[in-house]
């Protein structure tokens, strides 16, 4: 585990605990810094690493629980160990409840302790400064202070992470062009978000965003939510309506789920996008519009296309600028920025009180993949902010587990000589090898892009222009991708 960019902050009023603590995480490879007091700590200016607190419990003035109790009310997130002479049990269930990862009595075994640093100090979490957290800690609703964003004027968009910020690069490379844009991911990826994002940052902000969820309306209705209809078009049509077509005029139309419109619409989609017009249901009356397309979808379109599910002629039309919206488990560092954004909100609306997030209820929110993606989260931390009674947020990470299914028993092998029992080794392994090849998730599609992203950096993986950055990956994510697909990126230099 890499601690090298991380921070110990030690504050004991005993100079020789506080400097001999100092030397030995020096030692240990480890960056400290001591303060006396807990006054003296607030004062340090602001840390903008991965860092974690040594606390001693009884200090001069600010006590080490009282200057615990500040930070949650400033919104600092940081893991805390308290070191004490005091065996004082009910300080120490106190301290835990609050949020404190550890807790060590003196003389302490300096290599657990060590082992409980270089464990917390390698979770991510949100930087705050202490001197401004300290100065607002009378302030009775102060709730976590608003965090960093990605790109400035993409105020809806929460994340910092490499990847995404290669797709918020690809939305204003493309925003201000009127080139259709399909966005590519997982459910509860955030996709009608960047496509709000492209519609605001683009030259028809001042015209309307239409919307239609795809797979959300009947087949036999669909055709009609899109087109609109006339007085009389069909049993039910009791008055004439504009369809999202016509309503996106001059603006933008948002096509989600785009990989469920039914083979059958499809001709007159590619047609009204392709001729800009089209006939309401019943209408022989052409209209004329000017929109512009971004479509979602979390389907394999290409696959649909080779199986004929969906139409080549459609989907070449649609895939003019292809972004892929990466699920949160390929953006983790962006879980902490996540988790505080949806507790300011939910405590607002509900009213509560919640000063911070307990590092170890952040390294449970880590560590899960999130399947649902950001929607599971958000969804997870309303459901933790309900529960929560006290001002630290109470999250059932128990919750957070997947229910493994027993594999069927396998029948003895009958018995072999040694030379058989490897050959069947040798088959069986081999056998394993090409099915997870052949049934990898959208195998295809993934070295299709990995080839197209390797040609146009020209060879390279790394760098900013890289293939690896192109994709929206990271660097050894993208090798273990090359080594399993058997591609040489020397072979696009």
């Amino acid at each position: 585990m890499d601690n090298s960019n991380g921070l110990v902050y030690v504050v004991d009023d005993d100079v020789s605990v506080r400097e001999g603590l100092a030397s030995f995480l020096s030692a240990a490879g480890l960056k400290a810094q001591t303060a006396a007091s807990g006054e003296e700590f607030l004062a340090m200016p602001r840390a903008e690493v991965q860092s974690c607190l040594v606390l001693d419990v009884n200090l001069p003035g600010l006590s080490g629980i009282a200057l615990q109790e500040e930070l949650i009310r400033g919104g600092v997130q940081i893991p805390i160990i308290f070191l004490t002479g005091h065996g004082d049990i009910p300080m120490t269930v106190r301290a835990l409840k609050s949020g404190a990862v550890e807790f060590f009595t003196k003389p302490t075994n300096n290599q657990e302790l060590l082992n409980a640093i270089r464990q917390y100090v390698a979770l991510p979490r949100v930087a705050s400064g202490f001197s401004k957290a300290y100065s607002e800690s009378t302030d009775k609703n102060i709730h976590p202070e608003q965090q960093p964003r990605s790109h400035i004027g993409f105020e809806q968009i929460i994340g910092t992470s490499g990847a995404i910020k290669h797709v918020l690069e690809m939305v204003e490379t493309v925003a201000q062009s009127d080139s259709t844009v399909l966005l590519l991911g997982e459910t509860g990826t955030g996709k009608e978000l960047m496509a709000r994002a492209i519609h605001d940052h683009s030259r028809r902000k001042d015209g309307p965003f239409a919307k239609l969820n795809c797979a959300a309306i009947p087949t036999g209705l669909l055709e009609s939510e899109l087109f609109g209809h006339e007085k009389g078009a069909f049993t039910g049509a009791i008055s004439q309506k504009a369809g999202r077509l016509e309503l996106a005029d001059q603006g933008s139309l948002f096509l989600d789920e785009v990989g469920d419109i039914p083979i059958e619409v499809q001709p007159k989609l590619l047609r009204a996008l392709q001729e800009r017009e089209f006939e309401r249901l019943g209408s022989a009356h052409t209209r004329k519009v000017n929109v512009r397309l971004i479509a979602a979808t979390n389907r394999d379109l290409d696959r649909m296309v080779a199986e004929r599910e969906f139409r080549s002629d459609l989907y070449y039309r649609l895939n003019v600028f292809p972004i892929r919206i990466p699920p949160l488990r390929e953006r983790k560092e962006d879980i902490p920025l996540l988790v505080n954004h949806f507790v300011r909100r939910f405590t607002k609306q509900m009213q509560k009180r919640i000063n911070g997030v307990p590092p170890r209820v952040m390294k449970g929110l880590m560590e899960w993949d999130w399947p649902g993606n950001i929607r599971e989260l958000e969804n997870f931390i309303e459901r933790a902010v309900i529960l929560s009674g006290g001002t630290s947020l109470d999250a059932p990470l128990f919750e957070l587990r997947r229910v493994d299914v027993a594999p069927a028993p396998t029948p003895p092998l009958p018995h072999t000589g040694s030379e058989d029992i490897a050959e069947i080794v040798r088959k069986t392994l081999s056998s394993l090898a090409g099915a997870d090849q052949l049934h990898y998730p959208n195998a295809k599609k993934l070295r299709d892009d990995i080839v197209r992203a390797l040609t146009e950096s020209k060879g390279r993986v790394g760098g900013p222009d890289g293939a690896a950055a192109r994709l929206g990956v990271n660097r050894t994510t993208l090798i273990a991708r090359l080594k399993k697909f058997g591609i040489d990126p020397r072979n696009f230099l």
